[in-house]
């Protein structure tokens, strides 16, 4: 597996209640941002609070963030990251790896069955894990070594950070209109 385009794919929190934002950055092996799409704020009603529960966060995440934004991108990515354990839900509607990256002292995911430990740290201490759901665990160690390879010269826990505040700066600006 040669992974030579990325997606990274995150959400953003409106402030006061205003919903919830997903953005998806598509890059090349060096993390150089070759396309970009965001939503507009989902805001669920009580009602749909009401009717989807706790499923609520997760139908937001997969059927209206992630799948919209993979529909819309043009670029062929080989692989999406995310740092959300609620997205490895993408991996049952298309045949796109989802991988989640997280620091060791945080939850693992229901959805997988063995996470890896990546040779980077990323910013700070503590180890780098990463997972994917159950069904494509038997491609753990395989996805392991190529993000190894292409973390050598750079944090891939630094392009969720660009995101976050490529969704703040959208946010402001619908805001200022």
């Amino acid at each position: 597996m040669e992974v030579q385009k990325i997606a990274f794919l995150e959400t953003y929190d409106v402030e006061d209640n205003g919903g919830i934002m997903g953005a998806i950055l598509v890059t090349d092996a060096d993390t150089k941002p070759q396309e970009f799409r965001v939503t507009a704020p989902i805001k669920p009603t009580s009602f749909q609070k009401t009717l989807y529960g706790d499923v609520l966060h997760e139908h937001i995440l997969v059927e209206l963030v992630s799948i919209p934004l993979l529909n819309a991108i043009n670029e062929q990515v080989d692989l999406i990251l995310v740092r959300d354990s609620f997205f490895l839900g993408v991996n049952s509607k298309q045949g796109i790896r989802v991988v989640r990256l997280f620091k060791e002292g945080e939850e693992k995911s229901r959805k997988s069955s063995k996470s890896e430990e990546l040779s980077f740290g990323g910013s700070g201490s503590g180890k780098t894990l990463i997972e994917t759901s159950k069904k494509f665990d038997s491609e753990i160690s395989v996805i392991k070594d190529e993000l190894d390879r292409l973390s050598e010269g750079r944090n891939l826990l630094e392009p969720f950070e660009r995101l976050k505040l490529a969704c703040e700066q959208v946010n402001q600006q619908k805001s200022v209109e």
